[in-house]
């Protein structure tokens, strides 16, 4: 009895004990000295100048190679109903170009926004922002091909029979994999699988491996994630996520990365602690699939709370070397999911939030620097994964510093 009494107590040490030490890491991780070596680390890498000795030598960076990424509404393309006007279309473009390298539609590219009926298809909108995204350089991603909550399921779908169910889902993943081979290799497969079972209801769980193998077939080099909220965001689904990306991986459904949408304050307004947050992304981690943060948006009622919220989660996200990407989910009053918290006010003055933001990703994960050659006519600069301009005796060159080679020499 005694020794049955002995183990159990150092079982119940060993458990504090370890649960101790894993809060005191996760803290740890959450230092602002950690967070910067973290960045430094990651989204940082060496550029070399050769020039003449003794040279002055201007490095400006003028693209992140890290993605910040936006939300487009239908209404910025000329053809959808209630477009923009041209000056507001105007300054909306020029806002996203100066803020964002990345984006998805916001709805356009949705089935029920593409084919409202039956056989009736019109990527039209979703191509129109497609090309203004490209027309400035902007990648996008897919979002979505399908949609597992019942209450975005289009009526006539519910009039299928499951034979004729199956069909149009064929028919709307090769469909718009065909569509954008070449210009939108990722997508969202089946969105918010935790809060919505629509299709596996009807025809049974192996549909979800059937959706991807047709996306796959029409096009092979498609990246499929999987998407959700209450992850990161209060963290009430963060398990549930991770047991269904095992599941789904271990039934062989082709997951390639995860998206976590981050609408925080959208289920409850209560703050998420970083800790929980640093936590759940070093667990998804473990999947060794890229995370992107797909769908970010502050949603409290005072912008006090809004920027301190996204100045102290941002930097995590940032730091954490499996996210690939930060999505913000809308960023005009104008047009906008949640008015209130957008960044920029329908007359397009920055808010505070749009502020901070700017200020993490122009300012403090930004490289501008003037310096001078040695003796021997090197400059080595830690610099930001990206693209620059370099000038040094009066020329100038365009450069990329990308994360994969991790250094570059530029000759003068």
């Amino acid at each position: 009895m005694k020794t049955k009494s002995i183990s159990l107590l150092v079982i119940l040490i060993t458990i504090v004990t370890y649960n101790g030490s894993t809060q005191d890491s996760i803290s740890a991780k959450l230092t602002q000295s950690a967070i910067d070596t973290r960045i430094s680390e990651i989204r940082m890498g060496e550029i070399i100048i050769h020039a003449e000795p003794g040279a002055k030598v201007k490095v400006e960076q003028i693209r992140h190679e890290f993605l910040f990424g936006t939300a487009i509404p239908n209404e910025v393309a000329e053809n959808a109903e209630n477009a923009l006007s041209e000056e507001d279309r105007a300054m909306y473009l020029k806002i996203l170009s100066e803020n964002f390298n990345y984006a998805v539609h916001e709805n356009a590219l949705k089935w029920y926004d593409c084919e409202k009926e039956e056989n009736i298809v019109d990527y039209s909108v979703a191509d129109r922002i497609w090309e203004l995204c490209n027309e400035r350089n902007i990648p996008m991603r897919g979002h979505c091909v399908f949609w597992a909550k019942d209450k975005y399921i289009m009526p006539w779908l519910y009039e299928l029979n499951n034979d004729e169910l199956r069909a149009a889902i064929h028919s709307r993943a090769t469909s718009v994999a065909n569509h954008y081979k070449g210009r939108i290799e990722e997508f969202d497969l089946n969105n918010e699988m935790i809060h919505g079972d629509f299709f596996r209801r009807r025809l049974g769980y192996g549909i979800v491996n059937e959706m991807a193998l047709m996306v796959k077939a029409e096009n092979p080099n498609a990246k499929l994630y999987v998407n959700d909220y209450g992850v990161l965001d209060i963290g009430y689904n963060d398990d549930t996520y991770i047991l269904q990306i095992q599941n789904l991986l271990a039934n062989g459904v082709p997951v390639d990365g995860i998206g976590c949408q981050a609408h925080l304050a959208h289920a409850s307004p209560t703050v998420t602690p970083a800790e929980h947050v640093q936590r759940t992304l070093d667990k998804l981690a473990k999947f060794d699939l890229p995370i992107k943060i797909t769908e970010a948006l502050f949603i409290f009622d005072d912008e006090e709370t809004r920027v301190r919220e996204l100045k102290k989660l941002l930097p995590i996200y940032f730091a954490h070397p499996s996210v690939e990407a930060i999505v913000i989910w809308g960023f005009w009053e104008g047009s906008h999911w949640v008015p209130n918290t957008a960044m920029w006010k329908k007359d397009f003055t920055a808010t505070p939030q749009a502020e901070a933001y700017r200020t993490l990703v122009f300012d403090r994960w930004w490289t501008q620097i003037t310096d001078q050659a040695d003796d021997k006519g090197i400059l080595k600069a830690r610099a930001f994964y990206g693209d620059y301009t370099i000038t040094s005796g009066g020329v100038t060159k365009k450069v990329t510093l990308g994360k994969e080679d991790g250094s570059i020499e530029v000759m003068f």
